[in-house]
């Protein structure tokens, strides 16, 4: 059975920092491209960042400088450090696990990050 399972939300105010977690099983980690993306109330699900299955890394044009996002094959892990938050960036955040070579994709359930001014 596939679990995606993200962690590491809560509330902190801007310019705080903030570290998610998501740990996928289940499926075979090290073929699997792994991002980050958010949807705020009323808004798309956008892509935050994607790290490839060779560590290639890409990020949103609004988070540059600011997120990193780096994965840990040996604990089926990829992260999201987050510094200097803004308001802006209050979501929920989703993990998703995309297997290309047999076209599968898998959702976690989401971890809501709010950011106060």
């Amino acid at each position: 059975q596939v679990q995606v399972v993200e962690s590491g939300g809560g509330l902190v105010q801007a310019g705080g920092s903030l570290r998610l977690s998501c740990t996928a099983s289940g499926i075979p980690f090290t073929a699997a491209a792994m991002a980050w993306f958010r949807q705020a109330p009323g808004n798309e699900r956008d892509l935050v960042a994607s790290i490839t299955e060779d560590d290639w890394t890409d990020y949103t044009d609004s988070v540059k400088g600011r997120f990193t996002i780096s994965r840990d094959n040996t604990k089926s892990t990829v992260y999201l450090q987050m510094n200097n938050l803004e308001p802006d960036d209050t979501a929920v955040y989703y993990c998703n696990a995309n297997i290309t070579l047999i076209g599968r994709a898998y959702w976690g359930q989401g971890t809501q990050v709010t950011v106060s001014s």
